[in-house]
């Protein structure tokens, strides 16, 4: 009995492994693996044994839709990562935002949120993290080392791009490594958006075994004790929940009340983390998506709001009447 325990300590460690391995490094070719809901129970099985497979995230998109003054950039970040941008000026040099897609994303997919904030008269630079468009490498840490290339967006927009004030926008994946750079790398915006934000990597990989129909632990914590192990760093201690605190500007939560990848109570447990000037603005019908494209004028009005009411678009009241 005892033999036939470690063994199947064993074969679940190797498995947590390998899914681990597969769900942070993306794959040649444009093969994907469907999203857990919609596999069979053979696929599913498959999947389980085997692992997802990821295809590296490519931007397929032109330039051009984001406006015809769009032009690409390259910025500099850690450990000699080359970060791809596009990047398209407002109607003054007034707010700028820079905008942080999702997990398997790529900056394209911020593209309808990008153009919201043109109409608002917000200049935008859109960015890729590494591993995805057109930065270089082929991994993600789900957030972790990507507060890097929050940082460096920030530097280069600084130096480079002559706009005050300056908005981060994070969407789940974005939003987190968005909270972590403010946490780890002393970034200090006038502003942040936050939309489909998780409150522990640890409660998003759980949330994946659920939606495959199969108990959660104690796989999820070996899958995030593993992953972060393969990245050098600790998949326990990559909590949103806890940067959170040292946020010191006013921040916007946008949330899917249907989020199945990260609920509405671990986003208002994020949201209640925050100390200073903040609202919550919750979709309930929506799940882990953008919001924008399925609400354009309810996420349009809402962000209005939130920026006048920050002073980050003319005509606002004082910060601390936000709420």
């Amino acid at each position: 009995m005892g033999i036939v325990v470690v063994c199947g300590f064993i074969a679940l460690n190797a498995l947590a492994y390998r899914h681990a391995y597969t769900m942070m490094h993306f794959a040649e070719g444009n093969e994907r693996t469907h999203e857990p809901e919609t596999l069979t129970v053979w696929q599913k099985a498959k999947v389980l044994f085997a692992g997802v497979r990821i295809p590296r995230p490519r931007t397929t998109t032109l330039i051009s839709d984001l406006g015809p003054e769009a032009r690409s950039l390259e910025l500099d970040s850690t450990n000699g990562v080359r970060l791809g941008a596009w990047y398209c000026p407002g109607r003054s040099e007034g707010p700028l935002v820079i905008l942080f897609h999702g997990y398997t994303g790529e900056k394209s997919g911020t593209l309808p949120e990008a153009k919201a904030f043109l109409e608002l008269g917000l200049s935008v630079l859109l960015v890729d993290f590494r591993g995805s468009g057109d930065s270089t490498g082929s991994t993600t840490t789900i957030g972790f080392d990507e507060a890097h290339d929050v940082a460096a967006a920030v530097r280069y927009a600084c130096a480079h791009l002559p706009h005050s004030p300056l908005l981060l926008y994070g969407q789940s994946m974005g939003a987190a490594a968005v909270l972590r750079a403010v946490h780890a790398c002393g970034v200090q915006p006038d502003a942040i958006i936050v939309e489909s934000v998780f409150d522990r990597l640890l409660s998003t990989v759980r949330h994946r075994f659920e939606a495959m129909g199969v108990p959660s632990f104690p796989s999820a914590e070996l899958l995030v004790y593993w992953g972060g192990h393969q990245a050098g760093f600790d998949g326990f201690s990559h909590n949103p929940v806890e940067y959170a605190s040292d946020v010191r500007c006013p921040i916007l939560f946008l949330h899917g009340g249907a989020d199945s990848r990260a609920h509405l109570e671990e986003a208002r447990r994020v949201f209640s983390a925050v100390h200073g000037a903040k609202r919550f603005r919750e979709f309930s019908d929506l799940g882990h998506q953008s919001l924008v494209r399925r609400h354009p004028s309810e996420w349009t009005s809402t962000v209005k709001e939130f920026l006048v009411e920050g002073r980050i678009l003319a005509g606002g009241a004082d910060r601390q009447e936000l709420h």
